[in-house]
């Protein structure tokens, strides 16, 4: 009988072992896993370069929105004499238009934004539906940034 007692106390003793060595490496694992995953996280900064872009990036769209609207104010605001003038005397008359800018690439050079933007339009006058698109640039001075002009493919220039 004793030997059956002994048998099963060191059953439970080692069933126990056992458990214990699994419950010391979960503990084990959760306190590396917390010293881990605390402490101060490094943030990011902007670049200059990052917040110049974004902000020539916001223009093209205010400029692009003011120009599918005709509001010819908000386009003066937002260029330099030069800039409104190769916008303005571009501009041709339409009923309706759909334009999307898609920026590609931006470089800053000479204190100017020269940004990248490949644009897609539907131009309607009357019954006619115009399709265009290109790649234009634009170039940006001052500070905050306006149109200064656009080189390439102009998308204020249609429907031609």
């Amino acid at each position: 009988m004793r030997n059956i007692e002994s048998k099963n106390n060191n059953t439970a003793i080692c069933k126990n072992k056992i458990f214990f060595r699994i419950y010391l490496c979960l503990v084990l694992i959760a306190l590396l896993s917390l010293i881990s995953c605390s402490g101060k996280k490094e943030v990011k900064r902007v670049s200059e370069e990052s917040k110049i872009a974004r902000e020539a990036i916001a223009l093209t769209e205010t400029v692009k929105n003011a120009y599918t609207k005709k509001d010819i104010e908000t386009i003066e605001k937002n260029s330099t004499k030069d800039g409104f003038r190769a916008i303005s005397s571009a501009m041709k008359g339409f009923d309706s238009v759909e334009l999307t800018f898609n920026p590609v690439f931006s470089e800053l050079k000479e204190n100017a934004v020269y940004l990248n933007i490949a644009w897609q339009g539907i131009w309607k006058k009357g019954s006619k539906t115009i399709e265009e698109r290109g790649m234009a640039v634009f170039i940006m001075k001052g500070s905050p940034l306006k149109v200064d002009s656009i080189l390439s493919s102009n998308p204020f220039r249609h429907p031609e």
